[in-house]
């Protein structure tokens, strides 16, 4: 079905109510802030009642307001600039508990990722990271703290991990310059999707490595260039975007490989306590 919501609202022969072409009016000169609105919220803005609202919703083919409210989303995220997005958030959070509503948008992108995560994916992506020649994990801007984070752990359980660094986009292009048939590209991009990562994404399927793009949804750049694609949702919090979602997909991931191959877990952790030991790496606890 087509999710842009201005598509749908200027398409088809629909007769709408007075309070309904009043919505649409709305949406279309402030889809920015409509996206981020209650169904009550945008009624009351708009002069309607909550129950119009849903109805419109109904109107133009979703199962319901959330599902409208989640393609107006989709459509404006990486859009916004970081101007935009503070006087967006400020409508939204302005005289609610922050902690509260921050915390719990967290909890809910982390069950909306749970209940559509595709399965059979994940066990594709496990696979190939578990048996990549070369694995190259890389994560660009906000999703760099991503890819550190993933790079870390699966330099523990994979031999040969390559984490490419944010720098400038020829220095990416010379980190993996030699990726190829045998090797497994994960390319990290979450909004503002950054167009460097991208680029380097295009580079590793063109030489014939297995990309995997974890990302926030279908129509996300990156989902069209992977031949494996996993998503995890972020969410819009003022300037910044959640990553706890794609942060816990991250962490099944590092679980499944390692269970993988949990035959050389114990020797690998055994060498490595006695590294840590020998050099001191962990502080002992203070008497």
């Amino acid at each position: 079905m087509e999710t842009n919501i201005l598509t749908l609202m200027n398409g088809g022969d629909r007769k709408l109510s007075k309070g309904q072409r009043s919505i649409a009016r709305y949406i279309s000169e402030n889809y920015d802030k409509a996206a981020f609105m209650t169904a009550g919220k945008l009624g009351k803005t708009v002069g309607v009642s909550e129950s119009t609202v849903v109805r419109f919703a109904t109107e133009l083919g979703f199962d319901g307001y959330p599902g409208m409210r989640r393609a107006m989303q989709e459509m404006v995220r990486s859009r916004l600039t970081s101007v935009q997005r503070i006087a967006v958030a400020k409508d939204m959070l302005e005289g609610t508990d922050v902690l509260k509503a921050v915390m719990t948008s967290d909890i809910e992108k982390l069950q909306a990722s749970l209940e559509e995560l595709d399965r059979t994916s994940f066990d594709r992506a496990v696979e190939a990271i578990a048996g990549a020649e070369h694995l190259y994990i890389v994560g660009m801007r906000s999703s760099a703290a991503l890819a550190s984070f993933m790079g870390f752990y699966m330099n523990l359980l994979v031999e040969d991990v390559r984490l490419i660094h944010d720098t400038t986009a020829n220095e990416v292009y010379e980190q993996i310059m030699h990726i190829g048939p045998g090797d497994v590209y994960v390319g990290l991009s979450y909004p503002r999707y950054s167009a460097n990562s991208l680029k380097a994404m295009e580079f590793a399927k063109r030489r014939g490595a297995t990309v995997i793009a974890l990302t926030d949804n279908a129509n996300a750049p990156s989902a069209r260039l992977a031949d494996i694609k996993l998503f995890a949702k972020s969410d819009m919090v003022s300037f910044l975007d959640s990553l706890v979602a794609p942060m816990s997909l991250i962490n099944a991931l590092i679980v499944a490989v390692a269970n993988k191959r949990r035959d050389s877990l114990d020797e690998t952790f055994g060498y490595l306590e006695k590294l840590w030991s020998e050099y001191g790496v962990f502080a002992g606890n203070e008497s």
